[in-house]
């Protein structure tokens, strides 16, 4: 008999700049404060191979299709030797960008078929994951997405001095605009998944919202 998933998947996203990774830990030590084991992640990445396909995804020149391929073999991977083990077990997942990014970034901002992206997101999500009770007819999806919402020419100023921008980092400003637009339509066709952030406020505040987007689901007491 397949195990049941029992455990809480969540999910975080925004352009890159928007400041999502910064309270990714804080919301980690609020779970482990109740007793939850936690697992930080995150896409492409969070396995070896994934890790791998990161690299190539990131830094080497290819098309869309080339680019949402790898994203989706690295997302299997990890899907397989991570998140759905990780459910199984009971725990609670956040992760650093899914499956959204696609839309956005490959989608959104490549201008990539999003009816492509979908049947991808079917095949790789849906089919069924070794001891996780996940059938062809239930796409893994995370059970809370918090988008970090920030204007494109905000997080541009927020890149500037931070590292060394990877491919993705150093397009131009049309280029995020689409990709903000990208989680948007993700947003409106899944909206009780979603709770979008003010990431244009300051840390504490930002944090406030996190924390009762949360709370909100009942995810946290």
């Amino acid at each position: 008999m397949k195990e049941k998933m029992s455990g809480l998947f969540i999910s975080f996203e925004g352009i890159d700049g928007a400041g999502k990774s910064s309270h990714m830990e804080g919301l980690a030590m609020a779970f482990r404060t109740q007793g939850r084991t936690v697992t930080l992640t995150r896409e492409p990445g969070g396995t070896p191979l994934a890790e791998q396909l990161r690299q190539m995804v990131l830094n080497d020149p290819m098309d869309a299709m080339t680019e949402a391929l790898l994203v989706f073999a690295a997302r299997r991977d990890h899907l397989v030797r991570v998140i759905a083990p990780a459910l199984v077990r009971g725990e609670v997942i956040l992760c650093d960008r899914f499956t959204d990014s696609t839309f956005a970034y490959q989608g959104g901002g490549r201008g990539f078929d999003w009816q492509v992206l979908s049947v991808l997101e079917q095949w790789v999500q849906g089919t069924p994951v070794p001891g996780a009770s996940i059938g062809v007819h239930h796409v893994l999806q995370p059970d809370l997405t918090l988008w970090f919402d920030l204007p494109a020419e905000v997080a541009a100023q927020r890149l500037v001095s931070a590292r060394v921008p990877d491919k993705f980092e150093s397009q131009p400003l049309p280029f995020f605009e689409k990709v903000a637009n990208g989680y948007a339509l993700r947003m409106a066709a899944d909206p009780t998944r979603f709770a979008r952030i003010n990431a244009n406020q300051a840390a504490q505040v930002v944090w406030m919202e996190v924390e009762q987007a949360v709370r909100n689901q009942g995810f946290l007491p």
